[in-house]
C-alpha cells in the first residue's frame, strides 16, 4: 500500500464495510483519546492540522484522474472531522484538569452529532461537499466537526447549566 492510500484510508480502515465513513470515525476515537492522554488538547489540535494537510495531499493523489472525487475508502476526512468534534471535550478536560473519560457523554454526543452532520450535510457542509475537489472532500468533514463540537458544547450547557446535572 503506498503512502497516499495508507493515509487516505487511515491504515486500511476505509476498506471496512459497510459504512466506511462510520468505521473511520470510530477508529478516530481511540486515537483522539491517546493523543489527549499523551499531550492534552494542544497535541490533539496539532495532530488535527497535520491530519488535515496529509489528508488533503492523500485525497489529491488518490483521486487524480478519477471520475469519483470522494471514493468511500477515503476516510481521513472523517478522522479530521471527528478530531474536531472531540475538541469540545478535550479542551475543557485539559484546561480544567478533568479526566477525559469522565466526559463520556461528550464522546457519544461528538460521535453521533458528527456522523449526523456528515451524512445529512446541511448548509455549508453540503456546499463544501459539492465543490467536487479534494479540498471539498476534507472541508465538508471539517465543517461537520465544527457543527458537532458546537452541538456538544450546547448539550453540555443544557445538561450542566439548565438541567443542573
Amino acid at each position: 500500500m503506498n503512502a497516499a492510500r495508507l493515509i487516505g484510508t487511515f491504515g486500511g480502515v476505509g476498506y471496512m464495510r459497510p459504512a466506511p465513513g462510520t468505521w473511520g470515525s470510530l477508529a478516530a476515537l481511540p486515537v483522539a483519546w491517546l493523543l489527549h492522554v499523551i499531550g492534552g488538547f494542544p497535541l490533539l489540535l496539532l495532530t488535527t492540522v497535520v491530519v488535515f494537510a496529509a489528508g488533503l495531499w492523500a485525497t489529491r493523489v488518490m483521486t487524480a484522474g478519477q471520475d469519483d472525487h470522494d471514493p468511500s475508502e477515503i476516510v481521513i476526512d472523517e478522522v479530521a472531522g471527528q478530531f474536531i468534534a472531540i475538541w469540545a471535550i478535550s479542551y475543557p478536560s485539559w484546561s480544567h484538569g478533568i479526566e477525559i473519560t469522565a466526559l463520556w457523554p461528550g464522546w457519544i454526543a461528538a460521535f453521533v452529532l458528527f456522523r449526523l452532520f456528515d451524512i445529512t450535510k446541511p448548509g455549508p457542509i453540503g456546499w463544501a461537499d459539492r465543490r467536487g475537489d479534494p479540498m471539498g472532500v476534507m472541508l465538508d468533514d471539517v465543517i461537520a466537526g465544527v457543527f458537532a463540537a458546537i452541538g456538544v458544547v450546547a448539550l453540555a450547557g443544557l445538561s450542566h447549566g439548565v438541567l443542573g446535572l
